[in-house]
């Protein structure tokens, strides 16, 4: 492949639309798009309907689906990351699959269903709803640590006599969830921005480890206090209906 007018060497580096497409793993419309929201440079255009890429495109746009698709991250500020600093960019992929990896780690010994149910006296539907909600990952090899955490606080809130007698049910866990995916999605957002590239992962990894247990506190303190306030606005409300 050749462009007019360029040197052999420059020429071999530069890519048509479809071989960009096909080197990157990304469709030649998500590419136009990346192109239309200022995230690439322009191309080199050496007709109306033909235009070339440089190879390091290639690098560029991958980067791009991983901020995107990975970190959650708005175009926008991908694309003001990378006129910023690539570098920092590449710094928050790293840090993600650095804590992902610790994640792998922790959830690496797995247990059967039955050795679960017999640990915490749940019925077998009871996992497989929770499953269809996807708040329990079960997998081949069996049930991970987290969702053996998860199974018995359910277990516990069973015990402490919520259940279905008084229409308690698994369902209840999608409030808890749904809430959650939203600022686990802001968190991971902030911690890859004030994190990734600015400290080596490891040592970032170590800080949130550090900090997992005060989150949790701080949750916890949070909800006692939220739900005193609700139970006040409920009274208050219904002594000003009464009135």
């Amino acid at each position: 492949m050749s462009t007019p007018g360029a040197a052999n060497g420059e020429a071999e580096q530069m890519l048509r639309m479809g071989q960009l497409a096909e080197a990157s793993g990304v469709s030649a419309a998500t590419i136009k798009h990346y192109l239309r929201e200022g995230l690439l440079p322009e191309p080199v255009k050496t007709s109306r309907n033909m235009a070339y890429y440089p190879a390091e495109y290639v690098d560029r746009i991958k980067l791009i689906k991983q901020l995107q698709e990975e970190r959650y991250m708005p175009l926008k500020v991908i694309k003001d990351l990378l006129d910023e600093d690539p570098e920092r960019a590449r710094g928050m992929i790293e840090l993600g699959d650095r804590i992902l990896e610790r994640v792998g780690d922790r959830d690496a010994e797995r247990i059967t269903a039955a050795e679960l149910r017999h640990r915490f006296d749940v019925p077998q539907d009871v996992l497989d709803r929770l499953a269809e909600l996807e708040v329990l990952s079960p997998g081949d090899d069996g049930y991970s640590p987290t969702d053996v955490r998860i199974v018995g606080a359910i277990a516990r809130f069973r015990a402490g006599g919520y259940d279905e007698k008084i229409g308690f049910t698994v369902y209840d866990t999608l409030r808890y969830k749904t809430a959650l995916e939203g600022i686990v999605r802001e968190e991971v957002g902030v911690l890859m921005e004030r994190l990734g590239g600015e400290m080596d992962p490891d040592q970032a990894a170590e800080l949130l480890d550090a900090g997992a247990e005060p989150l949790q506190e701080l949750i916890a303190a949070l909800h006692d206090k939220l739900l005193v306030h609700e139970l006040e606005r409920m009274r208050e409300s219904v002594s000003k209906r009464e009135e």
